[in-house]
């Protein structure tokens, strides 16, 4: 394996443990700050929309800086703003810190994207990205329940600590294993933003930020939904953490094989279809731990095998703008994050139980179903009219 394509990993692992730490640590936060769960809860949403806001615009910027500089820039965004995390005195801070560290996200593997497939051998690009993806899953299986474990037990102000560390190792690695490739040609704004002007563009940022929203309403509570409704005790927390990381890492495996077999929009349509089924399960049969346990790893398995499929769909749709576009799906993503985490937390506010917000994860999973039908009927029109055309 390339040491440049490592380097690229440990960034996913950094900004994985960053995204999806928070959830573990929502309870330790909200005691400390004295705040509400629901409220805490938000911490995620500022995340995301950092991510959001931070990958066109990060993206634009350094289009034309040499994707070294670039990569070594965002990784120092992330070292500082998660340093701020560390010292953050109220909830106020802590949630400005939150958002800044969400803005080099999207920029970071979008660019990343892009330097993985000029770095990778002939024929084997989609697998060196892939490599740079395995830093979020590894993240996910090791990173998030030590974070997690490290915040429970001692502070949470650690994990941000271990977060920082990490970057600045990922600083080290890329600036020392990534080759000096030079920048592209010259692009504007304008050529980079013709991307937004397609309809299918924006229906893969909707089936992205709603369809694969439904995991956030589960993920972003899932703390006190083992330890209220499942009965775990919270220092289980960090331990099944690994299960659901083992369910992502097999559902990210899962969801390329079925891309590459069927088409992604039936491959979308499918699996969004099997999160709602579980997310309902969630919901009614959460109280028995060892269901629980089980329901744990598979909706982790489910929710991860939607992104190689939804990826797949975006690169098909963006052609000729693949780094604005790899952007705009973590940022899409991220939407899904924010709007999981708020909507999500709507029913917990209302005074339901810790197992309510996956009722509204399985109605933004099928609103995503929708949504892909939508996009298929149309690619489907789109392909017989220039059929009929290419006949005149």
């Amino acid at each position: 394996m390339k040491k440049s394509l490592v380097s690229l990993a440990l960034g996913g692992l950094t900004l994985g443990v960053t995204e999806f730490v928070m959830m573990g640590l929502l309870p330790d936060i909200a005691t400390d700050l004295k705040i509400s769960i629901p409220v805490a809860g938000y911490l995620i949403s500022a995340y995301a929309l950092g991510v959001v806001i931070g990958a066109p615009l990060l993206v634009i910027v350094s289009r034309n800086y040499p994707p070294k500089k670039t990569l070594l820039a965002l990784v120092t965004m992330m070292a500082i703003f998660n340093s701020l995390s560390i010292i953050a005195p109220n909830y106020v801070f802590l949630f400005a810190s939150r958002f800044l560290s969400g803005l080099p996200h999207g920029a970071f593997f979008g660019v990343g994207a892009v330097v993985a497939s000029r770095l990778a051998d002939k024929g084997k690009e989609a697998q060196a990205i892939s490599i740079m993806i395995s830093g979020l899953t590894i993240a996910n299986v090791a990173g998030v329940p030590i974070g997690t474990y490290v915040g429970h037990n001692y502070s949470w102000r650690y994990t941000f600590i271990i977060i920082s560390c990490i970057a600045l190792i990922t600083f080290v690695a890329v600036y020392f294993w990534m080759p000096n490739l030079e920048a592209r040609a010259k692009e504007t704004i304008k050529s980079q933003l013709q991307f937004f002007k397609k309809l299918d563009a924006w229906l893969v940022i909707g089936i992205s930020a709603i369809g694969f929203g439904g995991l956030f309403c589960w993920i972003s509570y899932i703390a006190p939904l083992l330890t209220e409704v499942s009965g775990f005790s919270a220092g289980d927390v960090s331990y099944i953490l690994i299960i659901a990381g083992l369910g992502m890492v097999l559902g990210n495996f899962i969801g390329g094989k079925l891309a590459d077999k069927f088409s992604a929009e039936k491959t979308i349509i499918y699996l969004l279809l099997a999160m709602a089924f579980d997310l309902l399960l969630v919901f009614f049969f959460s109280s028995n731990q060892y269901v629980s346990l089980v329901l744990v790893f598979s909706t982790g398995c489910f929710a991860f095998a939607v992104v190689a499929p939804i990826q797949m769909l975006m690169i098909q749709t963006a052609v000729g703008s693949e780094m604005i576009a790899s952007a705009a799906i973590q940022a899409a993503f991220n939407m899904g994050n924010a709007l999981g985490a708020f909507l999500g937390g709507l029913p917990l506010i209302a005074g339901f139980s810790y197992a309510s917000p996956n009722l509204v994860g399985a109605g933004m999973s099928l609103i995503g179903v929708l949504i892909t039908y939508v996009f298929l009927q149309k690619r489907l029109r789109d392909f017989k009219l220039q059929k009929l055309l290419v006949l005149d």
